[in-house]
């Protein structure tokens, strides 16, 4: 028998969430003594205790600590399994999640040469507006991503580059810098930046030597958004300005300045799937989409001439 069955692990953990027994029973539908003896069998079978008991507090131990941490961890891998083989049985269709607008015009092209494959299945679209669409993958709640790096955390996951660019300082008209054909970091070190919800400080959100402290404002003061539909307007009325990938601001909104930062990293789209994840239809449709990448698109953003966008 296995030292730790998974309804013993999710036994544990309910108890160990709710550090009380009765609700923890009401929790999982069963009896409350049924419960107990349960987490004695499997402090028994580990010869280690993982809960302190008194009549009227349940506290871990620092080995139940850890087997709460690691257990989360393996019964979500257990979920995700389950629901992977499920979709892969019945035949449903792929969820594809990105930002609106976040292909660089990459995605019909994608679709229509994932669609010639002999194992394509339709593919849903899901739209998130926010920063988790790397949660998405690692939940289970979308097959693959079009990402950006090194804005989303690529880790744990599979990628393929489909396309490199520049980033652009976006500007209002009129900002002392607007005219410019290129600037670089050291010039937008005094400008106020925005904050991005779900996004630390230290996850190239802003380049290397600017940051979101810089500027007139506090940081209390400093707007907190979640896309680039938020943005536009605060840069349009003066209150920040930002470092974008190009292609996020194609075409220019109006009453918007996009200037080249000549010494920022490049961005790279990115499509992404789970480590773990090789389902045929899964794999199928990454091939299509590095198949479908025109070849300049993956090259140094100096190697290809910008986009031309409207003001």
């Amino acid at each position: 028998m296995d030292e730790l069955e998974t309804r013993e692990l999710r036994y544990f953990v309910a108890v160990a969430e709710e550090l009380h027994f009765g609700r923890a029973a009401a929790r999982l539908s069963i009896a409350q003594p049924a419960l107990s003896k349960t987490i004695q069998r499997v402090e028994s079978r580990l010869k280690v205790q993982l809960l302190t008991r008194t009549s009227r507090t349940v506290a871990l131990t620092p080995a139940g600590a850890a087997l709460l941490e690691h257990g989360r961890h393996a019964l979500d891998a257990v979920a995700l399994a389950l629901q992977q083989a499920r979709r892969a049985g019945q035949d449903q269709p792929l969820r594809l999640v990105m930002k609106p607008g976040g292909d660089a015009n990459l995605l019909s092209g994608i679709l229509s040469a994932y669609a010639e494959q002999p194992q394509a299945h339709q593919v849903d679209i899901l739209f998130s507006g926010g920063t988790d669409r790397t949660e998405h993958l690692r939940e289970g709640r979308a097959d693959v991503g079009l990402l950006y790096a090194p804005f989303d955390d690529l880790t744990g996951l599979a990628v393929e580059t489909l396309h490199v660019e520049d980033r652009v300082a976006v500007l209002p008209h009129g900002h002392r810098l607007a005219d410019r054909t290129t600037v670089r970091l050291d010039d937008l070190a005094d400008e106020t930046f925005p904050r991005w919800r779900g996004v630390a400080p230290d996850q190239s959100v802003v380049p290397r030597g600017v940051t979101t402290d810089t500027g007139p404002r506090s940081r209390a003061q400093v707007p907190e958004i979640t896309d680039v539909s938020q943005l536009v307007p605060l840069v349009r009325i003066g209150r920040v300005v930002a470092i974008l990938p190009r292609s996020l601001l194609t075409p220019t909104p109006a009453g918007i300045a996009c200037v080249p930062v000549e010494d920022a990293e490049p961005s790279r789209i990115v499509i992404a799937r789970n480590r773990d994840d090789d389902r045929p239809a899964v794999t199928a449709l990454i091939s299509a989409a590095v198949s479908a990448v025109p070849a300049d698109a993956v090259a140094a953003p100096s190697r290809r001439r910008p986009p031309q966008t409207s003001s």
